[in-house]
């Protein structure tokens, strides 16, 4: 007889359908997958970073395809808060899942006003701080590389979310992680998210300078998968498990068996993010098979399949 799974997850305090979100970044606003998949049956979606005022985001060409990824420039280009409240909110609240918004900014300031007023949106289930963005001159990532700064930020960013769970996304540019990770969480991070994308270039060797407008972009795609695969297990064990904060695992997640193996190294939920663009219904594969490989192993919850790393 078949044992029921039960892919349910405690996310820091919020009940997910299952283990399964897309990545910022990667679906929009999450209203453009609605007509790839059934959105509502995935554990949650993470919509593309929000900042105060709108971005245009740098210049084009701001992604270029490697043999094993890609990356991306796109400079945190968004309508800005007010449209993201009056345009997109109203969509959200129609999608049947758990939204978490990214958030993002220049000055702290910034992450703040962006983070108070999305906490009082009902539709908005909690908030993801993007502190680690390599494209942009001025914040982003160069908050996410000073533990000190990083303590600084999730704790004003904190009180600003009033109830609304705050998920920190860490850059894995960085040299010891799990000091981020502990200065985050000390801060009052309710979750972690890694990793983000690893700077990185690609060069036109016929006109011997870089395809990308910006030089840099963010690599992201199966080249990252085991580099990830071993900063959540390190900071899960480091970190995370000691301080009972769960991980929201991604990078490279194509397959079940990439997100399988990410809850075996600590995440507690997973994000699908470049796969989704050449597929878009990947996340919903992913679910599938999770479940699938629980069936096969005899388990029954999620809780059993996160850090169980022998």
């Amino acid at each position: 007889m078949e044992q029921n799974v039960d892919l349910t997850v405690d996310f820091a305090g919020l009940k997910l359908k299952n283990p399964v979100l897309t990545a910022s970044g990667t679906c929009g606003y999450a209203d453009e997958l609605a007509e790839f998949m059934d959105v509502s049956k995935l554990g949650g979606v993470i919509t593309k970073s929000i900042t105060a005022a709108p971005r245009k985001g740098n210049p084009t060409p701001r992604i270029v395809e490697t043999d094993a990824g890609m990356l991306n420039a796109i400079g945190l280009a968004n309508i800005g808060l007010e449209r993201f409240v009056s345009e997109k909110i109203p969509v959200l609240e129609q999608l049947g899942t758990t939204v978490f918004v990214n958030v993002a900014g220049q000055m702290i300031d910034d992450y703040v006003q962006v983070a108070e007023r999305l906490a009082k949106e009902k539709a908005v289930a909690g908030l993801e701080l993007n502190i680690s963005c390599p494209n942009v001159k001025q914040g982003g990532i160069s908050f996410g590389t000073d533990p000190t700064q990083i303590r600084d930020i999730t704790k004003q960013v904190k009180a600003a979310c009033g109830h609304k769970p705050l998920i920190v996304k860490l850059t894995p540019m960085v040299t010891d992680i799990s000091a981020a990770a502990r200065a985050a969480v000390e801060a009052g991070a309710d979750a972690l998210s890694m990793v983000n994308t690893f700077t990185a270039m690609v060069i036109d060797i016929e006109t011997r300078r870089p395809v990308l407008a910006n030089r840099t972009g963010g690599l992201s795609g199966p080249a990252v998968k085991p580099i990830a695969i071993y900063l959540v297990s390190k900071v899960y064990q480091e970190v995370a498990r000691p301080a009972g904060v769960p991980i929201l695992g991604g990078g490279g997640i194509r397959t079940a068996a990439d997100a399988v193996e990410f809850m075996i190294a600590g995440a507690a939920a997973v994000t699908i993010g470049t796969a989704t663009f050449v597929q878009p219904d990947t996340a919903l594969h992913i679910i599938e098979g999770v479940r699938r490989y629980c069936t096969r192993k005899g388990l029954t919850t999620m809780n059993e399949l996160t850090g169980s790393l022998q």
